[in-house]
């Protein structure tokens, strides 16, 4: 077990903790959330002990292990990968060095001899015979190549490395795993892996992560950072997201008698403990929820941004076609002969294994690029707001969020706009921030605010998710499963690609994949599997 007693931290004015005492037990996984600069990483590392509190305590049951995430990429680049992994069991790791040091020797001694010999037997009882396999299937399960194994660390990609530290948090059966965003780069595959390994791990897990589904799947409660504090709810993140906004919207129901909130708190305990017996983690959960006392449900303090797509056209039929498109870069083919068309309804997600390939095609539909050769056409009813994964230059400028916004929008009145992005929560003296200093979040924000005002009935979407928190998120994905028009858009985001795609197209160098189908049913297809391996094989 896992436990903190009074930690506070302060940067400055800001407050992030104020004593808070918690308990994290075994065979539980904590989603950790909070709003953007709540502290969810700063928490974590409060855990770990690579950040001190100025006041309180960690707490862990004597010799427990701890294990976590690192966030370095290049802590390790002179080291081989596999010997990497193991080095997440520093003990054994260290054993293994100091054994094989011994044995190196060219004057070995009797003094050597023992100490050769205690090294052994704690080598043993580590299950240090294992290790180069275990290291081994984990790498292999996280979609590392075998022939990458001995190579040195610095020899492999950015996304490489990611799953090659997130395979030395996890290795060696840790009793605590903190885990920091572990699905950044990931591909599906790799998730689902690690989705099946979580949810056997019979360890304590904490973790941060933006990914909805991805928590849903493994966490069987949330540890929500709010007033200074962290509270503790049974259920994964869609359970505690529906029951906080159920609680408000009955607060601020005064004429609803007790006994009628109570049935209707009943129901939906009673709704999502039936959901939970469809899960991995189905037996654990429903017991845990069907223990659940209302009144731990409160709700959050936290404030969602209004987001609200509204189409001044409607599209009619065919909205856009490809012929024949063609783009490389820096020699890379990224397609050629693209072509397909696009009908009025379509929310289509765009997804690729090559690197660029979506967001140039973006890129080019948008005019920020030209394709090599081929064409593209809109529909004379179609009007487009575009999103680009890169959208620094929309802020390199001189402007506050009041001047900025006002160069997107027919309304000049500065109360009119000021009130606008109110509903995007900068409110008061935050709409008066320079764009050059504003996070990536608050850039997000402002570009969503942006495409509001376009009042387009077809978005192109790259991306969006990249730097919002879980409220701001969930508000975007509302928005768009309601909105009315066409969408085009490329998502890591699981949730957010189940929930408003009703096509699916995959680029490849060598064709496409195109179904009207959802997410879920495309990456669990058999046939559709079978076909995305015969469309990337020809350049594998």
């Amino acid at each position: 077990m896992i436990s903190t007693s009074g930690i506070t931290l302060q940067y400055g004015k800001k407050v992030l903790f104020e004593k808070v005492s918690i308990n994290f037990t075994p065979g539980n996984c904590y989603g950790l959330i909070g709003a953007n600069g709540a502290g969810k990483s700063t928490f974590l590392k409060i855990l770990s002990g690579e950040i001190e509190a100025q006041q309180g305590s960690v707490i862990m049951t004597p010799g427990a292990r701890l294990s976590f995430l690192n966030q370095n990429q290049h802590a390790f680049d002179d080291i081989q990968v596999q010997k990497t992994v193991i080095m997440g069991n520093r003990k054994l790791y260290d054993i293994i060095v100091e054994k094989d040091a011994i044995y190196a020797k060219a004057d070995f001694s009797d003094k050597d001899g023992m100490r050769a010999a205690e090294l052994e037997s704690n080598f043993a009882e580590m299950n240090g015979w294992d290790a180069e396999s275990d290291a081994s299937e984990l790498l292999s399960g996280l979609g590392i190549k075998e022939e990458l194994h001995f190579k040195l660390m610095k020899e492999l990609s950015g996304s490489e490395k990611v799953r090659v530290l997130l395979a030395q948090a996890i290795f060696g059966n840790p009793d605590v795993l903190l885990l920091d965003e572990p699905t950044n780069n990931l591909d599906v595959e790799t998730i689902l892996w690690l989705e099946n390994f979580l949810s056997e791990f019979k360890n304590t897990v904490i973790v941060v992560s933006h990914d909805r589904h991805f928590i849903d799947a493994v966490c069987t409660h949330i540890a929500d950072i709010d007033y200074n504090q962290i509270n503790v709810f049974t259920g994964n993140y869609t359970f505690w997201y529906e029951s906080s906004q159920l609680i408000l919207k009955q607060k601020q129901d005064a004429n609803k008698k007790t006994e009628d909130k109570k049935k209707e708190l009943e129901s939906f305990v009673a709704r999502f403990s039936a959901n939970a017996s469809k899960s991995r983690q189905a037996t654990s959960r429903k017991k845990l929820l069907d223990k659940l006392v209302f009144e731990e449900i409160k709700p959050s303090s936290r404030r969602y941004p209004y987001i609200n797509f509204k189409t001044k056209a409607e599209t009619r039929n065919q909205i856009f076609e490809v012929k024949n498109l063609h783009k490389k870069i820096d020699g890379i083919e990224l397609y050629k002969d693209l072509s397909f068309t696009i009908e009025s309804g379509d929310k289509i997600a765009f997804i690729s294994k090559e690197a660029f390939a979506v967001s140039t095609f973006f890129d080019i539909i948008s005019g920020e690029q030209k394709q090599d050769s081929g064409d593209f056409r809109w529909g004379g009813t179609s009007s487009q707001s575009y999103f680009p994964k890169n959208n620094q230059h929309y802020f390199n400028v001189d402007l506050n969020l009041v001047d900025w916004l006002a160069q997107y929008s027919e309304e000049k009145d500065e109360s009119w706009i000021r009130s606008f992005l109110g509903k995007m929560l900068f409110s008061g003296e935050d709409s008066l921030k320079k764009c050059k200093v504003l996070s990536g979040g608050e850039k997000v924000r402002c570009l969503i605010a942006k495409m509001m005002l376009d009042s387009a009935n077809t978005l192109i979407l790259d991306q969006p998710t990249n730097h919002l928190d879980l409220e701001s998120i969930t508000a975007l994905n509302n928005s768009l499963i309601d909105f009315k028009g066409n969408i085009l858009f490329a998502s890591h985001d699981h949730q957010f690609t189940q929930t408003i795609a009703n096509r699916i197209i995959e680029i490849s160098p060598n064709g496409i994949i195109d179904k009207r189908i959802t997410y879920d049913e495309y990456i669990t297809d058999e046939k559709i599997k079978s076909l995305r391996d015969e469309l990337y094989a020809v350049n594998a």
